[in-house]
C-alpha cells in the first residue's frame, strides 16, 4: 500500500472530497493547479527543500530514549521534530503553501491555530516571506496559549480571538474560512493539518511526507537495516501522524494514531461532514457537531483527516485515545527520564506507549511532534 495521490474529486476511498460554497471552489481549483504544477517543478521543490534545511532545521534527528526504554521495557526511538524551527512539525507544511502563495501572486495568509505553533509557524513564514498574516484563535486557547499568541504578534501577525461556539479550533477554523471567502483574491488560506477540502489533505501531506522519509532512513541506520515494529503520532486534524506515516505506509510497521478521549473523531465518531471534508466525526444523533475536549489545546477538534479514516477504514491504521491525566503523565515521564519536555499533543502518544502492555519487548518510533514550552504555564497549575 501507498500513500498517492487521491481521486480527481478529492477523495480517499469514501471520504474527503470537497464540500464549500460556490464562492470558494474556483480558489479550490486553482489551489489544485497551482499545487500540482508545482510540485512537479524540480526549481519549486529544490527551494522547498533548501528553506527546510537552511531555515527550518531539517532533518530532525531521531533520538534513543535508554532510559525510557529501560522503564517501559519497550525500545523507544523518537522523530524529533520538536528541535525544528518555531519548535513543531508545522514548519514544513507552513514553508511550502506560503512558498506556493508567492508562486501563485498572493500578498497575504490567513490561518487557524489551536495550540498556537501553526500560527506562530505562518507568521514565521509570513515574516521571512515579507507577507502580511492573520490568525484566528480560539479565545479558550489564546488564554491558555498566552506565550504562543505574543509570539505571533511580535512576528508581526494580527490575532483575533475567537468568541463563537466553544471558542476552541473549529470555531477558529470557521473564522479563517469565512475570512477566506471574501479576501481570496489576494489571500491564501494556509490550513493547518490535513483536513479541510481538497487539495488540502493530500497536499499537506505532500508537504509533511519529509517527516516518514526521514525517520525511515534513520531508523534503518540506527536498527541495522530494519524498521521499528510500532510507528505512532498524536491524531487531532492528524498532519504530524500523515507524516511520519507515509514513510512507513508499504511496510510490515503497525501505525497507531493516538486522539485525545474528549475529541475521538476516529474511536467515538461517525461519517460527517466538516469543513469542507466528509470524514470521521464526533456528532449527535441530530447530526450536529459535538464539541470535542482535550487538555492540549492543537487536539481539541471534532473531526479528523479523511486519510486517516481511510487508513482506519481498511485496517491499516489503528487509532486509540488516552485521557488527560495519562497525557499529565507522560509530560512528566519523558521530562524526567530524557529530559526532553513534549508537547502536550507529542505526550499523548507517549501516553499510549506507556500504557501499552503488548509493546513489551518492541521498538516503537514516536513522532514527537513539538516541545513543550507552550504548555509550562499550564501544566504549572496542574502540578504546582
Amino acid at each position: 500500500m501507498t500513500m498517492s495521490r487521491p481521486t480527481p474529486e478529492g477523495r480517499f476511498g469514501d471520504f474527503g472530497g470537497r464540500f464549500v460554497p460556490e464562492s470558494l471552489i474556483a480558489a479550490c481549483e486553482e489551489l489544485e493547479r497551482a499545487f500540482t504544477e508545482a510540485w512537479s517543478d524540480p526549481s519549486f521543490i529544490d527551494e522547498f527543500q533548501r528553506v527546510l534545511c537552511d531555515y527550518a532545521g531539517r532533518p530532525s534527528p531521531v533520538t534513543e530514549c535508554h532510559r525510557l526504554s529501560q522503564r517501559l521495557g519497550v525500545r523507544v526511538l523518537l522523530k524529533r521534530e520538536d528541535l525544528n524551527h518555531t519548535g513543531s512539525h508545522k514548519i514544513n507544511n507552513v514553508i511550502g503553501q506560503a512558498l506556493l502563495a508567492k508562486r501563485m501572486g498572493k500578498s497575504k495568509l490567513v490561518a487557524e491555530t489551536g495550540a498556537g505553533q501553526h500560527g506562530v509557524a505562518t507568521a514565521t513564514a509570513a515574516a521571512l516571506l515579507g507577507m502580511e498574516c492573520k490568525v484566528y484563535m480560539g479565545a479558550v486557547d489564546v488564554e491558555r496559549q498566552a506565550l504562543n499568541v505574543f509570539r505571533m504578534k511580535l512576528l508581526g501577525s494580527d490575532v483575533e480571538a475567537v468568541m463563537s461556539g466553544s471558542r476552541t479550533l473549529k470555531d477558529a477554523v470557521n473564522e479563517a474560512l469565512r475570512h477566506w471567502v471574501a479576501a481570496v483574491e489576494d489571500t491564501h488560506y494556509c490550513l493547518g493539518s490535513v483536513m479541510g477540502p481538497h487539495p488540502y489533505p493530500w497536499m499537506v501531506r505532500e508537504f509533511h511526507r519529509v517527516i516518514g522519509e526521514e525517520a525511515r532512513a534513520q531508523c534503518s541506520e540506527i536498527l541495522g537495516g530494519g524498521e521499528p515494529d510500532v510507528v505512532t503520532a498524536c491524531v487531532g486534524g492528524g498532519s504530524n501522524a500523515i507524516g511520519i506515516f507515509s514513510g512507513f505506509i508499504d511496510t510490515e510497521a503497525q501505525l497507531v494514531g493516538v486522539e485525545p478521549a474528549g475529541g475521538a473523531a476516529v474511536g467515538g465518531g461517525v461519517p460527517g461532514v466538516v469543513h469542507g471534508m466528509l470524514s470521521y466525526l464526533k456528532q449527535d444523533e441530530d447530526g450536529q457537531v459535538l464539541e470535542a475536549e482535550s487538555i492540549s489545546a492543537g487536539l481539541d477538534y471534532p473531526g479528523v483527516g479523511p486519510e486517516h479514516s481511510y487508513l482506519a477504514s481498511v485496517g491499516r491504521a489503528t487509532y486509540v485515545s488516552v485521557t488527560d491525566d495519562e497525557v499529565v503523565a507522560a509530560f512528566e515521564l519523558l521530562s524526567r527520564t530524557e529530559g526532553i519536555i513534549p508537547a502536550l499533543e507529542s505526550a499523548h502518544a507517549i501516553a499510549w506507549v506507556a500504557r501499552e502492555p503488548s509493546l513489551k519487548g518492541k521498538t516503537v518510533l514516536v513522532n514527537l511532534s513539538g516541545r513543550g514550552d507552550k504548555d509550562v504555564d499550564q501544566m504549572m497549575d496542574i502540578l504546582g
